[in-house]
C-alpha cells in the first residue's frame, strides 16, 4: 500500500512517468492505477482555509476548515504549457486542421491521475450516437437535457471557446491539460469567457436547444488533436463512471463510422494483438527481403578477363549488353581498358 501511494503521489508532483526507465513493479502499479475506473465527483471541500507550497513548484496543498486537504496543480504554472497556447483559437472549432490519419496507429492519454477531478456531464442514456446521422456526420453523442439545467465541465481545463457557432448554437470548448478537448453544445446560456479555467464541476453553462436542435439536449463531444472520437470510449453514460483513468487510444477511434464496442473491454489485449501483429509482419518482411537478396546473389554471374577479350565479346558470351555491364560495375565505361585477372559483374 505504501508502494501504491508512493507511486500516486509521484504522478500528483508531476513526475513524468513515460519519459523514465521504471522498475517493474512500479510500472504494474501504474498501470493498475491507469486502468482504474472513477466515480464522478459528487461534493466539494469545505471552506478554503490556506495553501502550502510543496517540494514541485506547479503542485500546491489546499488546506480546509474542516481538517482534510487535497493537492493541487498551481495554475499558472499550468497554463504556461504549450498545450494552452499552440493552436489556441477562439473562434475555429477545429485549429489544428489535421487529419486523423497523421496521429499515432496508438497512444495513451492520462484522463485523471491523482490531482484531478471527474464529474460526468449528465448519467442517462445517450439518445444519439456517434456516427453518421441522415447522411451527416455526428461527431459526438446527445443526452437528453433539459433546457435551463447547469452543465458541468467533465475535467479542469480552459475555456477555448464560448460564443454561438452555427449548428452548436451556444457552445463552449475545453481545452484540458493532456491535450482533449471537451464540448458542450446547443446551451441556452453560456456561464464562460475564453481564457477562463474551470474546475471539473463548475458549471459553464444551461442547457438548452439552440443551434440545429429538434429539442432540448447537451451535444457532448470529445476530441484529440482536433479528431472526433466516441466519447463512450471515455465515459460510460449509463452510471456516469469514467472507464479508465489512463485512456488508450487507437487510429481507428477516429473513423466516423467506429462507435464505442461494449465487448471490446480488454484493450490490453488488443495492444497486445496487434504489436505481435506487427512483429510478425516485420519479421516476415525481413524473410522476404533476405530471400529476395538470396535470389539476387544467386543470379549474379561474375567473368575473369582474359588476354583478348572486349566488352562486345563478353557481353555476347553472357547474352547481355555493353552498357548494362558497364552499369553492374562502378567506374567502368565502353571505352574502359580492361585488366587481365580483373573479375566484373555480368549479370
Amino acid at each position: 500500500m505504501k508502494r501504491l501511494f508512493l507511486c500516486l503521489l509521484a504522478l500528483g508532483a508531476g513526475t513524468s512517468l513515460f519519459a523514465q526507465e521504471e522498475s517493474r513493479e512500479a510500472d504494474s502499479l501504474r498501470h493498475a492505477f491507469g486502468r482504474q475506473q472513477v466515480r464522478p465527483s459528487t461534493g466539494r471541500h469545505s471552506q478554503f482555509a490556506d495553501t502550502l507550497d510543496t517540494g514541485n513548484p506547479g503542485v500546491k496543498v489546499v488546506l480546509y476548515d474542516n481538517g482534510t486537504y487535497r493537492f493541487v496543480r498551481d495554475l499558472d504554472q499550468v497554463q504556461k504549457d504549450s498545450v494552452f497556447t499552440e493552436f489556441w483559437d477562439t473562434r475555429a472549432v477545429n485549429p489544428y486542421r489535421e487529419k486523423p490519419d497523421s496521429l499515432p496507429d496508438h497512444f495513451s492519454l492520462w484522463i485523471v491521475d491523482s490531482l484531478d477531478a471527474y464529474v460526468c456531464p449528465y448519467i442517462t442514456h445517450p439518445r444519439s450516437q456517434f456516427g453518421y446521422r441522415r447522411g451527416r456526420r455526428h461527431q459526438g453523442i446527445d443526452l437528453p437535457y433539459p433546457t435551463g439545467t447547469p452543465v458541468a465541465a467533465a475535467f479542469d481545463g480552459k475555456v477555448r471557446i464560448s460564443s454561438y457557432v452555427g449548428g452548436y448554437g451556444n457552445l463552449v470548448v475545453l481545452r484540458h491539460a493532456n491535450g482533449l478537448e471537451t464540448f458542450y453544445a446547443h446551451l441556452s446560456k453560456r456561464n464562460v469567457e475564453p481564457g477562463d479555467w474551470v474546475n471539473a464541476g463548475d458549471i459553464v453553462g444551461l442547457g438548452g436547444s439552440t443551434g440545429r436542435s429538434t429539442g432540448p439536449h447537451l451535444h457532448f463531444e470529445t476530441r484529440y488533436r482536433g479528431a472526433a472520437f466516441d466519447p463512450s470510449w471515455l465515459i460510460d453514460f449509463e452510471t456516469g463512471t469514467l472507464r479508465h483513468r489512463l485512456l488508450k487510444i487507437r487510429s481507428w477511434y477516429f473513423n466516423p463510422n467506429q462507435r464505442y464496442v461494449q465487448d471490446v473491454d480488454d484493450e490490453d489485449e488488443i495492444f497486445r494483438t496487434d504489436e505481435e501483429e506487427r512483429l510478425a509482419a516485420e519479421e516476415q518482411a525481413r524473410k522476404e527481403a533476405a530471400a529476395r537478396a538470396a535470389a539476387e546473389a544467386a543470379a549474379q554471374r561474375y567473368h575473369t578477363i582474359r588476354n583478348g577479350d572486349t566488352l562486345s565479346g563478353i557481353a555476347k558470351k553472357y547474352h547481355t549488353t555493353v552498357s548494362r555491364i558497364c552499369q553492374l560495375n562502378s567506374g567502368l565505361t565502353p571505352s574502359s581498358t580492361l585488366r587481365v585477372g580483373k573479375r566484373i559483374r555480368v549479370r
